[in-house]
């Protein structure tokens, strides 16, 4: 019996800062069906304050306990382990560790840093990283869609880095199963209780499903054709508003 929805949030909920088409209304039908949600992002260019922030802009009704972000994963994870990290990270994001000492760093955290991510600073993290830090990376998303087209995400530098540094990064963001595992520990359900919607086949759904969560691949934001190829047996919906309408339909 389902009792939870996971949502990713760029790309099924919006592209490029505006609500996609039903959006708003299907997240209103799925909260007056009594379902718990849960809004999941590896963005790593906004604090978790400002992507709720964001969403309420756009008209969604959230709270900001029900956002789950993987920068909020590193910062737990930095703070249990008493690490002091190299952030490499976005300027937008800096106020997510701001309170956190980075001298003498002992980690390495890897976000979409955008131009910060040019030879001086990865170089940087490297020599970290020899030293023997570990390497924290909010996920391994390939790209993101944006203005219409697929920009470089944090991934392929998280490869970069392990092949110099002959290392392994840990991921606390999706597609990392301790990442879902928090979400529905806080929805209070078990995996087979809850749905994961995103439009990221790789880190959204196939991670999912390996975790025996039911998921369900969006055709918006970074979905490419063939994309569902790859998770035989997944539910495949034009968007939120298609898969909220055919399974929810209003009484």
């Amino acid at each position: 019996m389902l009792k939870a929805v996971l949502l990713d949030i760029s790309g099924v909920l919006h592209e490029d800062g505006v609500a996609l088409p039903g959006a708003v209304a299907a997240v209103a039908r799925l909260q007056a069906a009594g379902l718990v949600l849960r809004f999941v992002t590896n963005t790593s260019r906004k604090t978790g304050d400002t992507v709720h922030a964001d969403l309420r802009g756009m008209g969604f009704d959230v709270e900001r306990e029900q956002v789950f972000t993987a920068p909020a994963a590193v910062r737990h994870y930095l703070v249990r382990h008493g690490l002091r990290p190299y952030l490499l990270i976005h300027e937008g994001l800096e106020p997510e560790f701001a309170d956190l000492a980075g001298d003498d760093p002992d980690a390495v955290v890897l976000g979409d840093a955008e131009s910060r991510l040019d030879y001086r600073h990865l170089d940087a993290a490297f020599q970290c990283l020899q030293r023997g830090a570990p390497l924290l990376t909010v996920g391994t998303n390939r790209y993101f869609h944006q203005q219409g087209s697929l920009h470089l995400d944090v991934g392929p530098f998280v490869r970069a880095l392990e092949y110099a540094a002959d290392t392994r990064a840990t991921v606390l963001g999706k597609p990392a199963a301790g990442f879902f595992r928090a979400v529905l520990d806080d929805a209070g359900v078990a995996p087979e209780e809850a749905l994961m919607v995103g439009d990221d086949v790789d880190c959204d759904v196939a991670a999912a499903r390996e975790l025996g969560i039911e998921a369900c691949l969006v055709r918006s934001g970074k979905y490419r054709p063939g994309d569902e190829a790859r998770v035989p047996g997944a539910a495949c919906e034009d968007g939120l508003a298609a898969l909220v309408a055919g399974r929810f339909p209003e009484a």
